[in-house]
């Protein structure tokens, strides 16, 4: 079976496509968050920003750090973003450190938490603050149910809503004195994006344990029959410029 007909056989039971590649994201259109985005940097904004919040049954969540350029140096999470649909807020924890409201926010099996790789953000959170994490799902071990094999956020975010997020201010300095307007609507649209991904995917029927099984093992051998067909092809460009 070629590669192009194991993808067929996926598409078959996939509700969603597992794979997008990084030229076909280019393509795509742009978006962003465009709701309320409220940086708390005082503490005497901590309590109304939380009553908002506490409103809520889900919740998006990501967060920030200085990025580290040398091996072994890591620096503690300067930023968490807490978003519903309408409204984002973004907590400076360099600022008022993790407020014990916050933390009882991640705590509480009543408000569904969403993020993406979140156990490492858990953890960025509770060395702030000691917390017991309750009710907080991780795109990553979730999307596999509904054929999405990709696991960063902006090719699942592009998998399921044909747009593109941006990651240019990944890199950048998150302890700055202040966010830039850049700074704030990444931090907004990233902590957005997983919540809106969680909120789609409950619209849609997840595959069965054993389509999920059929699911990986196609993938296995399509991953398979791509690394054959790379070969062949190279063989047979090596073959055309051997000398006589």
């Amino acid at each position: 079976m070629s590669y192009h007909l194991q993808k067929t056989k996926i598409s078959m039971i996939n509700p969603f496509p597992p794979h997008i590649d990084k030229v076909a994201i280019q393509e795509l259109p742009l978006t962003h968050f465009e709701g309320d985005v409220i940086v708390v940097d005082q503490p005497e904004q901590v309590a109304e920003a939380v009553a908002y919040l506490n409103q809520f049954s889900v919740l998006g969540v990501d967060t920030e750090a200085r990025p580290s350029f040398k091996r072994g140096v890591h620096y503690p999470t300067a930023l968490v973003q807490i978003a519903t649909e309408e409204r984002c807020y973004l907590f400076r924890l360099t600022h008022v450190g993790l407020p014990v409201e916050i933390a009882q926010i991640f705590a509480n099996p009543s408000i569904c938490k969403v993020g993406l790789a979140f156990k490492d953000d858990i953890n960025g959170l509770r060395r702030r603050r000691d917390f017991k994490p309750a009710n907080c799902v991780d795109l990553q071990s979730i999307v596999c149910k509904y054929g999405i094999m990709d696991l960063g956020l902006q090719k699942i975010f592009a998998i399921i809503f044909g747009k593109k997020i941006s990651k240019a201010q990944q890199l950048t300095n998150w302890e700055n004195s202040h966010l830039t307007p850049e700074q704030a609507r990444y931090a907004s649209t990233d902590a957005w994006a997983t919540l809106k991904i969680y909120l789609e995917l409950q619209k849609t029927k997840p595959l069965s344990k054993k389509e999920v099984e059929t699911l990986k093992q196609a993938e296995r051998e399509a991953q398979i029959l791509r690394q054959q067909e790379a070969l062949a092809r190279k063989a047979q460009t090596q073959s055309n410029h051997t000398p006589l």
